[in-house]
């Protein structure tokens, strides 16, 4: 059947009012939602146990976040081979560099607080760094926000910054006074950098008067309740402290551990799944942006900036679990990853990679879900553990992504636009239409148009919930007796919004 569309765009002339009465949201949630999930969660730890046998862990733990809550969590394996120790929830393992996001979390807080701007120079808190001239001379200074972001120019430094985690602040601060050598000029492209994590724990240390890991556990880790996170492997209780172990000769061989020390704001921290699902849940907390209180050590709206695509890091294709074939772009944020595929589906995250020890979380913001796992064997790839997980959960709990609260105005101008859609004559008695809407096309041809979809679908029966794309835009079903019309618009940025622009389409 051929469909019609009609398109009519629109812009808006001033109208003042209050902003706040009209934009509040209010947020839906799915019953079957939850339901539906737990009744794939056999399938996945089938489906985890099988990648635990394949990549022969020594062990695996692993936890899958929803809606603020770690509703599952399953163990394979064991921390320590000799003694027999199993894996569980509260094992305690290191997590490698998704120490990273809690660090630049740190920094955004002193941000936040005035306590330093994004954008100041880092030689004004590690002064050695001013006796490291510039690759070239027209070269800007590094800033704490290309720290950040990988942007500083400092060579990729895995697996070299992994042996760096126990040098003492001496040693790091003599070495950067020696002078770095630099691959690119700030600022121009993305590469990941180890060394400039450990200059953002530099300059929390600075800062606060505090050494970093202090000032972290007390500002982030324990208001989240992540009260077993440590940074030191010999404060860990033994029966719970993961040993890390790398495959050689047909046999594990246990890796000797790392201690804290300079570096460990890039990689330094030891926790467990049940601790860090609480970081998880809050990460998943700050969507949707919402008008209601919110708690924790930074605000709902710094976490969704730190969440943002900062530095555009690649485009990549592969293959899903299923042979369909997909393309992924890939960005980092503030201590994050950020990624879009081909299916729109948006995830945030970090991996973790140390001698003895593969990490990796990621959340899908549009979901509401995460999903956390580790592994105590060198460089273990858990991201395509999670990975895995996400493809299954999709596909399996028919998973959707979450409806956006609706605002009072989008639902407000869909109410008017249903009334004029099912008798255009009526179009006056509704100030909803922009300036530009019937200059752009008369009120004749639209009336024509819609008259003539509207005749083929019959007697409307019944209008459909609005979807809302966001604040300003959304859609709607009419159900006639014969067929159905979606209803797309969208309102320009006056207040209140009026509609500038109405897509009418016929559906199967």
């Amino acid at each position: 059947m051929k469909k019609r569309y009609l398109a009519l765009l629109l812009l808006g002339s001033i109208f003042t009012g209050k902003a706040q009465s009209l934009y509040q949201p209010a947020v839906f949630t799915d019953e079957n939602r939850l339901t539906k999930i737990k009744s794939a969660l056999p399938a996945i730890e089938k489906l985890v146990e099988e990648e635990f046998r394949k990549n022969n862990f020594p062990g695996l733990s692993y936890g899958i976040v929803v809606d603020g809550q770690l509703i599952d969590t399953h163990s394979f394996g064991f921390t320590n081979l000799a003694q027999k120790t199993a894996v569980s929830s509260q094992s305690l393992f290191r997590i490698a560099s998704m120490t990273k996001s809690i660090t630049a979390m740190a920094i955004l807080k002193l941000r936040d607080e005035g306590k330093l701007h994004l954008d100041d120079p880092v030689q004004q808190y590690i002064p050695e760094l001013r006796r490291t001239p510039a690759l070239t001379v027209d070269a800007p200074l590094i800033t704490i926000r290309h720290l950040l972001t990988h942007a500083a120019g400092f060579p990729e430094d895995n697996p070299w910054g992994d042996r760096q985690l126990a040098i003492a602040d001496a040693h790091f601060l003599k070495m950067l006074g020696k002078g770095i050598s630099f691959s690119n000029t700030p600022g121009l492209t993305y590469e990941y950098s180890n060394m400039g994590f450990a200059m953002l724990g530099r300059i929390i240390t600075v800062v606060t008067k505090t050494p970093y890991q202090e000032y972290i556990t007390k500002e982030i880790l324990r208001p989240l309740g992540m009260d077993h996170t440590l940074w030191e492997f010999d404060k860990a209780e033994p029966q719970l402290f993961a040993h890390g172990y790398r495959w050689e000769n047909e046999k594990f061989l246990e890796e000797k551990p790392l201690h804290d020390g300079a570096y460990g704001a890039m990689g330094g921290l030891i926790t467990s799944i049940e601790d860090f699902s609480k970081y998880v849940a809050f990460q998943l907390a700050a969507w949707p942006a919402r008008s209601e209180a919110g708690k924790g050590p930074i605000s709902r709206s710094s976490v969704r900036e730190m969440q943002q695509p900062a530095n555009f890091a690649g485009l990549s294709t592969s293959v899903k679990a299923d042979g369909k074939p997909y393309a992924v772009s890939s960005a980092y944020a503030y201590g994050l990853r950020w990624t879009r595929d081909s299916d729109a589906i948006t995830t945030v995250g970090h991996s973790g990679g140390l001698p003895g020890f593969g990490s990796n979380w990621r959340i899908l913001p549009e979901y509401g879900i995460g999903v956390i796992t580790y592994a105590n064997l060198t460089y273990a790839n858990a991201g395509l553990v999670n990975t895995k997980i996400i493809d299954a959960l999709i596909a399996s709990a028919d998973l959707q992504k979450r409806q956006l609260p609706v605002s009072k105005i989008l639902n407000q101008r869909k109410q008017e636009l249903v009334s004029v859609l099912k008798d255009w004559n009526q179009a006056s008695r509704y100030p909803i239409f922009a300036e530009n809407f019937f200059p752009d096309k008369s009120l004749a041809l639209r009336k024509r148009a819609s008259d003539e979809l509207f005749a083929k679908a019959g007697k409307i029966v019944k209008v459909g919930e609005l979807m809302p794309e966001n604040q300003l835009r959304g859609q709607f079903l009419m159900e006639g007796e014969r067929g159905k019309v979606l209803v797309y618009f969208t309102l320009s940025p006056e207040n209140p919004g009026l509609i500038q622009q109405l897509d009418l389409r016929e559906v199967n």
